[in-house]
């Protein structure tokens, strides 16, 4: 059975889809079967990996309210070795839509438990929000990661999120764990990046990732080509990055074979 990790920020410009996509492509190549669920109604990740929004049929959208099985929109890429299902533009009206619904919090996690048997992991990118399709995103998944962007905010807003974390758990989803938190953005010239670093170790020694995720220009240009970072440039300091936080998931089984 799969894992199914919701990678979440309520706060936007955290790096979080350039963690979903990168990490989905690297731990694609190490031999793991990995599907990405947009999550979000900007559609960053699905434009991201080269497709338009715009032009595609269904999505999550319609696999929320059941007008489509869950396996059918997701496309293939046989070169990334990876699958997606992607965002369209009517996932915006999601909200609106699914506030009649019975159980409406528990739409995603009872379609995705139709596609867990199906890969190793499934990664979802929430959107910067904590509304209906990010509680959606909690809780179908099994775990939390948290991109920190190395800004003077940081300990503000992840504890923003941990405190939501916490109410999910105790009235909808009390297995959810946290993975942690992963370092974002982090610039070493600035010595504000790396205060926040030393400060978020001190406090959460245990919830963050040893992998750093520098400020990268090809990580940011990257998506604008249609292409993860191991595509567009697999020798930039983001790419090696992205690479050792892949060994990192692997070597402490957080995804196992």
């Amino acid at each position: 059975m799969g894992k199914i990790i919701a990678v979440v920020n309520q706060k936007g410009g955290v790096g979080k889809t350039t963690t979903v996509m990168n990490l989905a492509a690297y731990l694609a190549r190490e031999g793991r079967r990995v599907l990405v669920v947009d999550l979000d109604p900007q559609a960053n990740a699905t434009s991201g990996l080269g497709l338009s929004p715009q032009e595609l049929e269904c999505g999550t959208y319609e696999v929320l309210i059941g007008a489509v099985k869950p396996h059918e929109p997701i496309h293939s890429f046989d070169a990334r070795k990876f699958y997606l299902l992607p965002s369209t533009m009517s996932l915006a009206g999601a909200t609106v839509e699914l506030v009649t619904i019975d159980k409406r919090e528990y739409r995603l996690s009872d379609q995705l438990e139709n596609l867990r048997e199906l890969y190793d992991v499934i990664l979802i990118d929430c959107p910067p929000s904590l509304g209906l399709l990010t509680v959606n995103g909690l809780v179908a998944a099994d775990s939390v990661l948290i991109p920190v962007q190395a800004e003077y905010f940081a300990l503000e807003g992840i504890g923003q999120l941990l405190n939501t974390l916490g109410m999910i758990q105790e009235a909808l989803k009390p297995n959810l764990k946290i993975l942690g938190a992963l370092i974002t953005m982090y610039d070493r010239r600035y010595n504000l990046s790396t205060a926040v670093l030393q400060e978020l170790y001190r406090h959460f020694p245990q919830k963050i990732f040893r992998t750093v995720i520098p400020r990268s220009v090809r990580l940011a240009e990257a998506p604008s080509h249609g292409k993860t970072i191991l595509e567009y440039d697999a020798s930039s300091r983001g790419a090696r990055a992205y690479e050792r936080l892949a060994k990192e998931f692997l070597a402490h089984d957080l995804i196992m074979r």
